[in-house]
C-alpha cells in the first residue's frame, strides 16, 4: 500500500510503550489494508536505535528458521546498552510461528538482551488464534482500525459524503474518481481476500457457499435489524440458527459485520432472535451492492441506512470493546438506533439522517430507563460532522 504521511494515533502510542521497559512483545491487529505495515515502518523510522524490519511475504511461505534467523539476527546487534527493535511483518503466513516466537522471547526474558520485537500481520484472524493459544500474557495489542472521516478528511480532504460513501480504506482512495476500478478492488482485493483466505483457509467453515451468502444478505441490509428465521429463508442450504450466528460471529471477527443483540437490562451478553447488521466499512456495502455515488445520494432512505450504518461503524472503530458494548432496542413499535452500555453509563444513541420516521422509540427507551443519557444525531441535534470528527470513548468516557 502506498505510504502515507499521515500518522496514526497508534504510532505514538506504540513508540511510548516502546520506550518504556515493559517485559511485553507488542502486536498490532487489525482488517486488512488499513495501514498497519505503514504504522510499522513510522514506528521503526522513531526508534533511536537499530531496527531491523523483516516480511514474511515470499512467494512460498517461510519455515520456522526464518524467524530463528531473523531473530538471531537481531540478537547480534544488541549489547553496549544498545537495545535493537525486531519488526516482523505478516508472521501469520509462518507455519506455527507463535510457538516459536513465545520459545524465543522467553529465552529473551531470561537473558534480558535488549531485545523489543514488534508483529504484525494480515490476517487477523491467524494472528488473535496464536495470541491466544500460545503467546497468552506476553503481549501488548494495538488496534489499527478502519479509517474514520476525520483521517480521510485530513490524509485526502474527503469531505462527509465522501467518507460515508467510499468507506474508510486509504489504499483506495486514489481510485475515488474512477468507480468502477474503485469497486473492484474493494470487491477483489478486499473482501474476496478476508472471505478466502482469512476465514475459508484458517477456520473450520462446512458450508462455504453459506457464509458467502451470509455475508451478501448482510450488505444488503445495513443497520438493519434481520431474525435469523428471516435469514434462513433468504439463504439456500441455511441450516440453522447456530450456524447463522456462528458465521456472523466469523465475519465479527474479521472486522467485516456485525451482529448488533438488543439491549436487555440485567442480562448478560447473549445472541438475540434479531440481530441488527452493521458492517464496519461502508464501503463493504457501497462496493457490493453496485450504485453509483450520485444515484445512492439520490435515494434518500438508501443513504439514511448508509448513515445510520456509519455511525455503528465509528463506534465500532473507536470504542474499546473490553469496557463498552453496543446493543440496540426494540419493543414493539419503538426503536432506539444503538445503545452504549458502560461500566458507569447508560447511552441511546438516535440517528436523525433526513429518513422520515414516526419513531418514538428514544421517548419509550427513557421511560424505561431514566437513567440512560440521550444523544440525538443529525437534523438540528448535534451534528454528524462533529460526532464523526470526535473520538468515541471521549463522548461516552
Amino acid at each position: 500500500m502506498k505510504e502515507f504521511k499521515h500518522q496514526r494515533p497508534l504510532v505514538s502510542e506504540i513508540c511510548k510503550s516502546l520506550r518504556g521497559n515493559l517485559p511485553f512483545l507488542h502486536v498490532i491487529i487489525g482488517p486488512r489494508q488499513v495501514g498497519k505495515t505503514t504504522a510499522a515502518r513510522q514506528v521503526a523510522a522513531a526508534w533511536s536505535d537499530e531496527t531491523i524490519f523483516a516480511a514474511a511475504d515470499a512467494p512460498l511461505p517461510p519455515g520456522p528458521e526464518w524467524i530463528h534467523a531473523q531473530w538471531e539476527n537481531a540478537l547480534s546487534r544488541c549489547g553496549k546498552g544498545r537495545k535493537v527493535l525486531l519488526v516482523l511483518d505478516e508472521v501469520q503466513k509462518v507455519k506455527g510461528w507463535s510457538e516459536v516466537v513465545k520459545l524465543l522471547w522467553d529465552r529473551e526474558q531470561r537473558e534480558g538482551k535488549g531485545l523489543k520485537v514488534l508483529l504484525l500481520g494480515s490476517s487477523s484472524l491467524l494472528m488473535q488464534k496464536g495470541m491466544s493459544e500460545s503467546l497468552a500474557g506476553r503481549f501488548l495489542t494495538y488496534r489499527c482500525g478502519h479509517w474514520g472521516y476525520g483521517e480521510m478528511k485530513e490524509a485526502f480532504g474527503w469531505n462527509l459524503e465522501d467518507w460515508i460513501y467510499f468507506g474508510g480504506y486509504p489504499g483506495a482512495a486514489q481510485l475515488k474518481k474512477d468507480e468502477a476500478s474503485w469497486r473492484r478492488y474493494i470487491s477483489d482485493s478486499l473482501i474476496e481476500t478476508v472471505l478466502a483466505r482469512d476465514i475459508l483457509q484458517l477456520t473450520t467453515v462446512a458450508k462455504p457457499a453459506l457464509l458467502r451468502n451470509l455475508f451478501g444478505l448482510s450488505v444488503s441490509h445495513p443497520a438493519q435489524i434481520l431474525s435469523y428465521n428471516k435469514m434462513l429463508g433468504q439463504l439456500q442450504d441455511a441450516g440453522n440458527t447456530t450456524t447463522l450466528a456462528h458465521y456472523l460471529k466469523l465475519l465479527e471477527t474479521a472486522f467485516l459485520i456485525s451482529g448488533l443483540d438488543q439491549y436487555k437490562a440485567g442480562r448478560g451478553r447473549k445472541r438475540a432472535a434479531s440481530p441488527k447488521l452493521v458492517l464496519w466499512n461502508n464501503a463493504l456495502v457501497t462496493a457490493y451492492v453496485g450504485s453509483d455515488y450520485r444515484e445512492t445520494r439520490r435515494d434518500l432512505p438508501w443513504w439514511g441506512r448508509l448513515v445510520e450504518n456509519s455511525v455503528g461503524a465509528h463506534l465500532f472503530n473507536g470504542l474499546d470493546h473490553t469496557t463498552h458494548q453496543v446493543y440496540y432496542w426494540r419493543e414493539r413499535n419503538d426503536e432506539v438506533d444503538y445503545i452504549i452500555k458502560s461500566p458507569r453509563n447508560l447511552w441511546a444513541l438516535e440517528v436523525k439522517s433526513g429518513r422520515n420516521t414516526t419513531n418514538h422509540g428514544l421517548a419509550a427507551f427513557l421511560r424505561r430507563y431514566p437513567d440512560a443519557r440521550p444523544l440525538m444525531i443529525g437534523n438540528g441535534a448535534t451534528d454528524l460532522e462533529t460526532f464523526f470528527l470526535s473520538d468515541p470513548m471521549k463522548i461516552f468516557a
